[in-house]
């Protein structure tokens, strides 16, 4: 059985090596020492969210701090390429129920939507509130998954910045599906993003390393993205892909996607 993970809150875990002793402290030493209950001997591992791991055993707990020897330290390569889900705004917290499988299933990334459809409305005060909510509900999934990595939660976004992330994407060498109903492309048909090959910078852009290429899901509301939307996003550099033959839910959509993407990717083996 895997170990549960932690998350380190403001510590740098490239400091530490076989042999050393981490403490955990804060919220998550409290979670782990106080509410999970776990003692000595017990396997834990702290992940810094950016892909590095220590594996270590709990030599002692002490009023929230617990003692890890630490036995291993894993640094995972950073993802080729990112796989990021744009994912509309719906109500009844469906949206929410799509990150947190989405990164169950392994998304690098997720952006929030506010697509024409979109019943929900991110304005003022509420969209802080509400994509703290999501970057909460992120975490909360990436522990679950065992995961090094903590996907990103990007900015809302509206219609016009999504198409200008897409010719963004698209220009570099990455991939844009938005998934669609009337599709007649099915996604395991999509092409993936050449990775190694090299990518022509948008205009504008500065001179350095390329990125890594990244490749866009695109799921809308429970209403469907509107005609308009998808005009102005194929316009952009997408293409239109379906999953299968059933309409799945907002909720469902993405994360079947991004599970057939990883799988396609190699991830999976």
């Amino acid at each position: 059985m895997s170990a549960p993970v932690f998350l380190a809150e403001g510590a740098s875990l490239g400091d530490y090596g076989i042999g050393s002793v981490f403490v955990l402290d804060g919220a998550e030493g409290r979670h782990a020492g106080v509410v999970q209950r776990r003692g000595p001997g017990e396997r834990i591992d702290v992940v810094d969210g950016a892909g590095l791991r220590l594996e270590g055993v709990v030599e002692s707990v002490d009023d929230g701090h617990v003692h890890l020897r630490v036995r291993g330290v894993v640094a995972e390569e950073p993802p080729v390429p990112v796989v990021t889900l744009v994912q509309a705004l719906a109500k009844g917290d469906r949206d929410e129920q799509a990150i947190e499988a989405a990164t169950e299933t392994g998304v690098d990334a997720v952006v929030p939507w506010q697509a024409e459809r979109s019943i929900v409305v991110w304005r003022g005060p509420r969209a802080a509130k509400s994509q703290a909510k999501w970057v909460a509900t992120v975490r909360a999934a990436a522990k679950q998954a065992r995961r090094a990595r903590v996907p990103e939660v990007a900015e809302p976004v509206t219609t016009r910045q999504l198409a200008a992330r897409v010719r963004d994407v698209a220009g570099a060498g990455g991939v844009v599906a938005v998934l669609h109903e009337e599709a007649t492309t099915p996604l395991r048909s999509v092409p993936l993003p050449r990775v190694g090959a090299p990518a022509e910078a948008p205009a504008g852009a500065s001179a350095g390393a390329s990125p890594a290429p990244e490749l866009l899901v695109v799921v809308g509301p429970e209403g469907g993205i509107s005609a308009a939307e998808v005009d102005a996003l194929t316009a952009a550099g997408a293409v239109t892909a379906r999953l299968g033959p059933h309409v799945m839910r907002t909720s469902t959509a993405g994360p079947v996607a991004v599970a057939m993407l990883n799988e396609r990717l190699g991830r999976w083996s």
